[in-house]
């Protein structure tokens, strides 16, 4: 006899125990002994407790209903599933952007509860409904170069205070299981100060292919490249990276020998924007090349227009507790217009580009963009799409 069933047994017959004299309280005892092979006391004390009462619900009634989780999921699942902490303080704009294109209609008192939504509430709204599609890729490092020794080092705690332009960039490849052959890679770079992020697919890694992706973003930026920043690998520190960022007045800076934080922020970069859509498989062909340039050129505006990010402002330990400050989610975009680095021109030429964007239909020439681009993978056991590249191309 289960616990439960035991209480519902107790419950049927105490009141007639109450009510019954001794002879009949006797009876009912050692039918219930019998039944349970509870200890006699046991029974007595259980049987002489008064009937428990259902117990009242925790905390007040709930304040968000299930149209406000509903129309929350919808615009979860269009910001490609951002956190609760960016998410919260980019609800009001993404919603003007969705009803200016007509993918979302929200009641008044909905949209009021919306804005009135906190990033823990978000979470507990959300949380049924979570759920992680990650693709977990493999990564290799790069190499080191002889030019390092006239590039100087800048660490992971000089970057506070940069203007807009200081520029950090990393190679990552599109190899697989095995760093042998040829394989294309991405160059992504990503402006410290606004978060903006430009990312070039490149044929192979050989260092004229490289310096022409760095020119590809500098010409992409909508500000002046003035400070550029890497690692030791020699497909950056060499002599045609190196007097071209000289003959353009770019100051390139490089991180310490295996110190990743030093590239922390375009590091960051290449997990949320490259790896976690496309993965780690391996492209070598040039028709993934053309697939991965259509998907840059959407995932540009994506990122740059409908992502948020947080900057840290301060951090303070307490003993073993470290307490974090961000400064309000804002996308690149936002933070440009903010910095005051824009001409009139570049300003109404950005503002124009971003009143065309409808977030979801953009969203979804992504995912096109990304199931074209997979079906493109070189698989262990499956031939390539096309015809595969040579091995040393440049």
């Amino acid at each position: 006899m289960t616990r439960g069933s035991i209480h519902e047994y107790a419950a049927a017959v105490r009141e007639r125990y109450r009510r019954g004299g001794k002879a009949e309280q006797g009876r009912i005892l050692d039918a219930f002994c019998q039944a349970t092979g509870y200890h006699r006391k046991s029974v007595v004390r259980l049987l002489g407790r008064q009937a428990v009462k259902p117990r009242e619900p925790v905390g007040g009634r709930r304040r968000y209903g299930a149209d406000v989780a509903t129309v929350l999921r919808q615009i979860w699942e269009a910001s490609d599933h951002l956190c609760s902490k960016r998410l919260v303080d980019f609800l009001p704009e993404f919603i003007g952007a969705l009803e200016r294109h007509g993918e979302l209609a929200v009641a008044a008192g909905v949209r009021g509860q919306l804005l009135q939504l906190s990033a823990a509430t978000i979470d507990r709204l959300l949380g049924p409904v979570r759920s992680s599609h990650l693709r977990r890729p493999w990564s290799r490092s790069g190499g080191s170069s002889a030019l390092k020794a006239q590039i100087p080092v800048r660490t992971f705690g000089e970057w506070a205070g940069v203007k807009p332009g200081a520029v950090q960039a990393d190679l990552v490849v599109h190899c697989g299981a095995s760093g042998d052959g040829f394989f294309l890679t991405t160059l992504a770079a990503v402006d410290v100060a606004t978060g903006w992020t430009e990312c070039v697919i490149v044929w192979g890694k050989g260092q004229a292919r490289v310096g022409g992706a760095l020119h590809a973003v500098q010409t992409r930026l909508p500000f002046p490249l003035r400070e550029l920043h890497t690692d030791n690998g020699s497909e950056f520190l060499n002599s045609v990276v190196y007097p071209w960022c000289q003959r353009h007045t770019i100051h390139l800076t490089r991180g310490r020998p295996f110190r990743k934080n030093d590239q922390a922020y375009v590091e960051q970069k290449n997990w949320s924007v490259v790896r976690r859509l496309i993965g780690y498989d391996r492209y070598s062909t040039k028709a993934a090349l053309t697939a991965f340039e259509r998907l840059y050129r959407l995932l540009r505006l994506w990122v740059n227009f409908f992502q948020p990010l947080r900057k840290l402002l301060s951090k303070e330990r307490t003993g073993a507790k470290v307490i974090k400050r961000f400064d309000p989610a804002r996308t690149p975009y936002q933070r440009v217009l903010a910095a005051g680095v824009l001409t009139a021109e570049q300003r109404q030429t950005l503002a124009a580009t971003y009143a065309r964007l409808n977030p979801v239909r953009l969203r979804a020439q992504v995912d096109e963009a990304l199931d074209a681009l997979w079906s493109l993978a070189e698989r262990s056991g499956a031939a390539p799409a096309g015809p595969v590249a040579t091995v040393g191309a440049a």
